[in-house]
C-alpha cells in the first residue's frame, strides 16, 4: 500500500468521478483505475461499486475513506514539518544523558546556545544507561554525557573531561556523621549500608559500596536495584552509601567526601567521524561554562 494508492481512492471516493480524480491528481484516468485495482487486490475487498454511469462506495469504503484520510493527512504534515525544518535552517544535535543529575549543568550551556546558536535545535535524550549506549554507538546521538569509566571506548570515541567528582558518603541529615567534612571509608565499617545494583550508579561508587560492604554483617547491608530506591532509604535512615556528588541529592541528605579516593572524571563523548560544525560549536561553548 502507498500513498499513490490512497490518494486516488479518496479523490475518487469524494467525487465519485474517476475522470475528475485523475484531474485534480493531474494523472490519466487509467491510472487512477490501475491504482484503485491495486489497493482493493492488496486490501482483499472491494471499496467502489462501478457502472459505465456510475461510482458509489462501498461498506467497505465507506469505513476505509476515514482512515485514508488520516493516513494521507499525517504524511502531508510530516512532510511540511521537515520542509519548514529544512527552510528555516534548523540543525538537530542530539544530546544524551543518562540520568536526570546533569540536565541542570546542561541548561547553562544551552543558554549560551541560544544566543550563539540560534539556529541550534537540541533534542534531549534521558534514558537509562544500556539502552543510551546502544543508540549512541549506533549513531542516533551526537553527544553523550557521562561518566569516563562507564562508557568503554571504541576506536572512533572520543572523550572529554568537563570536571570531576568527588566520591561521597551519603547520610540523612540526623545521622551523627551529618555535620563531618569528610570521613574514611573505614568509618562506615560500623554502619548500615544501603548497597545499589544498577548501572545508574557510577562503576566506581558501585565498586566502593561492595568494598564497605564486605566489612559489614549481611542484617546492615540493604540491597536495592535502582537510585531512586537507594535515596530512598538512606533518607529513611536505614544506612548510607556511596555515591558522587552530584545535583540529585535531596535536601533531606547531607554529603560528606570520603578521604583517600581520586575524584571521578565526568565528561562529554562523541564519535570522532560524525563531528559538524554545529557540534564543534557547541563543545567550544561548553568549554567555555563554568559547571560550579
Amino acid at each position: 500500500m502507498n500513498t499513490d494508492q490512497l490518494k486516488s481512492f479518496i479523490q475518487v471516493a469524494e467525487n465519485l468521478n474517476f475522470a475528475r480524480a485523475a484531474e485534480i491528481l493531474n494523472i490519466t484516468q487509467s491510472a487512477v483505475s490501475r491504482q484503485i485495482h491495486s489497493l482493493e487486490d492488496e486490501l482483499g475487498t472491494r471499496l467502489l461499486h462501478r457502472t459505465t454511469r456510475t461510482v458509489t462506495l462501498t461498506p467497505a469504503g465507506i469505513s476505509f475513506l476515514e482512515d485514508a484520510k488520516n493516513v494521507v493527512g499525517r504524511l502531508d504534515a510530516a512532510s511540511r514539518k521537515i520542509q519548514r525544518r529544512q527552510s528555516s535552517g534548523i540543525q538537530i544535535l542530539t544530546i544524551g544523558c543518562t540520568d536526570e543529575a546533569i540536565l541542570d549543568l546542561l541548561c547553562k550551556v544551552l543558554k549560551s546556545c541560544r544566543a550563539q546558536i540560534p539556529e541550534l535545535y537540541p533534542f534531549l535524550k534521558v534514558i537509562p544507561h544500556r539502552s543510551i549506549l546502544g543508540l549512541f554507538y549506533q549513531g542516533e546521538i551526537d553527544l553523550l554525557f557521562g561518566f569516563q569509566d562507564d562508557i568503554p571506548l571504541k576506536n572512533d570515541i572520543i572523550y572529554q573531561e568537563l570536571f570531576r567528582i568527588p566520591l561521597c558518603c551519603i547520610v540523612p541529615d540526623t545521622h551523627p556523621y551529618a555535620g563531618r567534612t569528610e570521613l574514611a571509608k573505614e568509618e562506615l565499617y560500623l554502619e548500615n549500608i544501603v548497597v545499589c545494583n544498577s548501572y545508574a550508579v557510577p562503576f566506581k561508587a558501585a565498586e566502593m559500596q561492595n568494598r564497605i560492604a564486605q566489612h559489614i554483617p549481611p542484617e546492615s547491608t540493604y540491597i536495592c536495584d535502582n537510585l531512586q530506591a537507594l535515596l530512598t532509604l538512606v533518607r529513611a535512615g536505614y544506612g548510607c552509601s556511596i555515591l558522587p556528588q552530584m545535583h540529585f541529592i535531596s535536601s533531606d541528605i547531607r554529603v560528606i567526601p570520603i578521604t583517600g579516593n581520586e575524584p571521578l572524571s565526568y565528561g562529554i563523548f562523541y564519535r570522532k567521524n560524525a563531528v559538524s560544525p554545529l557540534l564543534k560549536k557547541f563543545i567550544s561553548i561548553m568549554a567555555t561554562t563554568s559547571f560550579q
